[in-house]
């Protein structure tokens, strides 16, 4: 039970469904289907459209999506919704160009997206309302207009210099030349009609036709190697989900080129400790030391498995954890591991389970803010930049090649026990995400917190040689950490945000929490 002297969130409780997402307008678009009989996977296609407008700069049908989809409480599938780079895209072209990165705001970052076909997929193979109708509450925001919430406007004023080069994205999200603020409306005419022709023909509507004309059209005028082919041939895949064991409990998530694997690593490394009995340094202090060493082999070994080999196995392995726990010290920092990678926060998740305990982990991205910043001006879609996170270095297991996928930050989660789905969750943030899902994890079954109280903890994140540690830190955890040989920075905006959906199959009840760093909210009836 939560302090009530604390001006802290309560769980939400409820009987029959529950969904939690970023933002209130979402959860009431999920809440809405499944009070009219939908399931879980019609609620998640119904609240991911609508996400897509209300968070543009966070989400949309021009990114990618992946999912874990739980029937009745079963093995969850995994659904790799990320998109391919363009057939023309070798790495030696980029090498001949003396490109040693993919600009982050250029066409070669935009990989085929990924998001519509996997929704299609998804309804199609789970789905039991009409796909015409879950997308009307996004298309009637869109054409109509929405006002920003606190956090959308936030995110609005720090990034929208992502948008300000290119002329049509300038004048979607810059109405009159400036960002709207705080209760203003936004009016997203153009993408409306296209969430209208993807709501009549479904994912032809997007890969097929003036759509896809119009996003090729933009990528190849900018200098992009897209075809519409290249659009045409993307397709989602299932996979199969990895997991591993931690207190009891199995967690699962789906395989490169994802980085749930990280999370997992993580999690292996703590086995060996007793986390609740740990102080508030001595738990960031060992989170830091595990994630440098999750995450130096993410970026070292992780890339798209249909490629290159992925030593799965032996990265989730006891020997692996055992030999990591070796090299970390409780009184001392390890030498800091530069990440090649560049930093990213910026997605939604929504968690929902149904009265059937359908249960669906679901997470969709544009990547960074706005994303490309590239918007095609006929269909309104502002495109991702998914493809920054390629190495154009030829032989490295993530470096651009015809039709690969890159290394993937999403990663949906799910908890499970005694062989039964028990709780759908995810936590946003880009690179922090890996290392928020562990965090996540540990505050529930090692400190025994529930899925709203999980979500407030502050949070820490031992990143490219800074430990970033959120205002709610203690100065003396600070202090403590900056004299084991951490380089301190608490940063200007927090980090991540959580939404998970608890499931007790015993007593019929279902726990949501949704995190107070975005504007969401977890709701059940």
């Amino acid at each position: 039970m939560r302090d009530f002297h604390q001006p802290r969130r309560s769980p939400a409780v409820a009987g029959e469904a529950m969904a939690a997402t970023s933002h209130p307008l979402a959860t009431l678009a999920a809440i809405d289907v499944l009070r009219a009989g939908g399931n879980a996977v019609d609620a998640a296609v119904a609240a991911a459209a609508l996400l897509g407008v209300v968070e543009p700069q966070m989400t949309g049908i021009g990114g990618d999506c992946f999912v874990l989809y739980s029937r009745k409480g079963g093995r969850p599938k995994a659904l790799n919704g990320s998109g391919h780079a363009p057939e023309k895209a070798r790495v030696e072209w980029y090498v001949e160009r003396g490109m040693k990165e993919i600009p982050p705001r250029s066409p070669h970052a935009v990989t085929v997206p990924g998001a519509v076909d996997a929704w299609a997929r998804l309804h199609a193979d789970f789905g039991t309302r009409d796909w015409a109708a879950l997308f009307q509450p996004a298309i009637r925001l869109a054409a109509e207009g929405f006002r920003l919430t606190a956090r959308v406007a936030y995110d609005f004023s720090i990034g929208i210099d992502h948008v300000r080069p290119d002329a049509d994205a300038s004048a979607v999200f810059m109405p009159g030349g400036r960002p709207p603020g705080f209760g203003d409306t936004l009016r997203l005419p153009a993408l409306a009609e296209t969430l209208k022709r993807i709501a009549a023909e479904g994912r032809a509507g997007f890969y097929e036709g003036p759509v896809a004309r119009d996003i090729a059209a933009k990528l190849n005028a900018l200098g992009g190697l897209h075809t519409l082919a290249d659009f045409a041939t993307q397709r989602c895949d299932y996979v199969e989900p990895i997991a591993t064991g931690y207190r009891g409990h199995e967690i699962v998530e789906c395989p490169p080129n994802g980085q749930g694997i990280s999370a997992l690593m993580i999690l292996r490394i703590f086995a060996g400790y007793d986390i609740g009995k740990l102080g508030e340094a001595d738990r960031i202090h060992l989170l830091a030391e595990a994630t440098k060493a999750a995450y130096a082999a993410r970026d070292n070994l992780i890339g798209d498995p249909r490629q290159v080999e992925m030593p799965v196995a032996r990265l989730l392995s006891e020997e692996y954890a055992a030999a990591l726990r070796a090299r970390i010290r409780m009184d001392r920092a390890l030498p800091p591991i530069f990440l090649d990678e560049i930093p990213h926060k910026h997605t939604v998740y929504l968690a929902i389970v149904d009265r059937d305990r359908n249960a669906i982990s679901f997470i969709n991205s544009l990547f960074d803010e706005f994303g490309s910043g590239i918007l095609a001006p006929q269909s309104g879609v502002l495109l991702h930049n998914r493809g920054k996170t390629f190495r154009t270095v030829p032989g490295h297991p993530n470096a651009i090649a015809p039709r690969k996928r890159p290394l993937h930050t999403l990663i949906p989660g799910m908890l499970m026990k005694d062989g039964k789905a028990v709780m759908p969750f995810g936590v946003m943030g880009g690179h922090y995400q890996a290392t928020g899902h562990a965090h996540y994890v540990t505050q529930l079954l090692d400190c025994g917190l529930d899925p709203q109280a999980a979500a407030e903890v502050p949070r820490s994140f031992a990143h490219d040689g800074v430990l970033q540690l959120e205002r709610g830190v203690s100065h003396d955890a600070a202090d403590d950490l900056a004299r084991r040989g951490h380089q301190i920075v608490r940063p200007d905006k927090p980090l991540g945000g959580a939404q998970a959906v608890l499931i007790d199959h015993a007593r019929g009840v279902l726990i949501g929490g949704s995190d107070p760093r975005k504007d969401g909210m977890a709701l059940g009836y």
